[in-house]
């Protein structure tokens, strides 16, 4: 789920692992990243074709969320200005992790168990796994899939404006660098739009 993300979306490993319950806007189709790379925040569409899977984690975590407020544990890890500010907020299910870890953290001064989300490594392990399995020739990571989302978009035509925006790139010289990755289309190979799902 975390690799659809990463590639449908265009995320950093971070940012995908950050996300919040209330972060994704199923009714208009948006998830928000918040504090991406420039602590700036933006919005990119969820891809369709996995709604229902990240319906399906949305009631996982609900179920987590349900078991941990019976077994009396402090919630989730907020950022210290809002945990100070909102004293139950850590508990409420919109501040939840989207991807919570199996296991809770204890903190050694507080003795509280609170809940943080799944490790980075977690994701890159099963990444690595599965170019191995899959007995691909290159070196691929998790920002390979974030490479890609841009390349695709780059070979779909897309401008580089928007590219720019949905990876959040503060300079388009940094999302510049994807033309160099795609070839460019002279016109004798562009297609007719009646000939797209023939590709």
């Amino acid at each position: 789920m975390v690799a659809k993300l990463l590639y449908g979306c265009g995320l950093r490993l971070f940012e995908s692992l950050k996300l919040r319950v209330q972060d994704f806007n199923f009714d208009a189709g948006i998830v928000t990243i918040h504090d991406g790379k420039g602590k700036k925040d933006r919005t990119v569409p969820i891809p369709q074709s996995i709604v229902p899977d990240l319906q399906k984690q949305l009631k996982k975590v609900a179920a987590i969320h349900d078991a941990d407020l019976i077994a009396k544990f402090s919630g989730t890890f907020l950022p210290a200005q809002l945990d100070r500010k909102y004293k139950n907020a850590a508990r409420e299910f919109i501040w939840q992790w989207f991807f919570p870890a199996k296991s809770l953290t204890l903190l050694s001064e507080t003795k509280e168990k609170r809940r943080y989300h799944i490790h980075e490594s977690v994701v890159s392990k099963a990444i690595k796994r599965a170019v191995n399995d899959a007995k691909i020739t290159k070196r691929a990571t998790a920002h390979t899939l974030r490479h890609s989302f841009a390349s695709h978009l780059l070979q779909a035509n897309y401008d580089i404006r928007t590219i720019q925006e949905l990876l959040g790139h503060s300079d388009v010289r940094t999302t510049m660098i994807y033309t160099h990755t795609v070839q460019s289309r002279t016109l004798k190979q562009t297609k007719s739009p009646l000939d797209f799902d023939r590709e």
